[in-house]
């Protein structure tokens, strides 16, 4: 009887002791868990930026002009002899004829129905046409973009339309992209480690990351923001110069 009874209490005891340890690794998992949980919650975002000045490696202008009188062969002749004048300015500029682009010629009737009103045209038809200069010589094309004044002193009407003038573009992005992008990280990555420092941490692996969007800005337009999305803006059309933009943003642990 003793001998059952002694048993029995060998067997709790036992059991009590499995249950304490059981409690002690469950509560020591735990709480590591908790541990790791709140080490991943600590991130920093920061931004990296990277900027390039680049020249435009193609210009695209396009000179729009204008004719009007009341006889139309009249009209279109002066037409004619205005884009004569116009190809030879060009030429005597060194555009090359593989550069240019002659576009559709258009007439107006300023008294057919659909340009009918209660008033009058001072001449009845309008004979518009637009030449387009497309090469990689931009400067040769910003200086003859200069003498344009030898064409209005010859007598011919330019447009001042939407769409007309001259415009430069950089074409050659993507061959900087991946340096941009890698000197937008660095700044990023040590804009993180100065954080950390301040904080008693150390910065960790990447938590998220974003590439960022590339603007293409006027030179020396000043910053934009770093939000601001698109290629080309602020102007940067007219400008022969320009800054090539990227703002990277990327989220790092921190660990004690």
């Amino acid at each position: 009887m003793d001998g059952a009874n002694s048993t029995q209490r060998s067997g709790t005891a036992l059991l009590g002791v499995m249950l304490a340890v059981g409690l002690i690794v469950g509560g020591w998992i735990l709480g590591a868990q908790i541990k790791e949980t709140r080490l991943g919650d600590r991130y920093v975002t920061v931004k990296g930026l990277a900027e390039r000045n680049v020249k435009s490696d193609l210009a695209i202008w396009s000179i729009g002009y204008k004719d009007a009188g009341d006889d139309l062969t009249g009209v279109y002749a002066k037409s004619e002899t205005d884009k004569k004048a116009i190809l030879d300015f060009l030429s005597k500029q060194g555009v090359q004829p593989t550069e240019i682009e002659l576009g559709l010629v258009r007439v107006i009737d300023t008294q057919a129905n659909e340009y009918g009103g209660s008033g009058r045209a001072p001449r009845r038809y309008i004979v518009q046409q637009q030449i387009t200069v497309r090469t990689p010589r931009v400067d040769q094309v910003a200086a003859a973009s200069q003498k344009t004044m030898e064409l209005l002193q010859a007598g011919i009407v330019l447009n001042s339309e939407p769409g007309q003038g001259l415009i430069y573009k950089f074409t050659g992005l993507n061959s900087i992209k991946p340096d941009m992008i890698t000197e937008a990280t660095r700044n990023a990555r040590a804009s993180a480690d100065r954080f950390a420092a301040d904080s008693g941490s150390r910065v960790g692996s990447i938590r998220q990351a974003n590439q960022g969007v590339f603007s293409i800005l006027a030179a020396n337009s000043g910053s934009a923001s770093e939000d601001q999305p698109g290629m080309d803006s602020s102007g940067a059309e007219s400008s022969l110069m320009k800054t090539v933009r990227v703002v990277s943003s990327l989220q790092y642990y921190l660990e004690k």
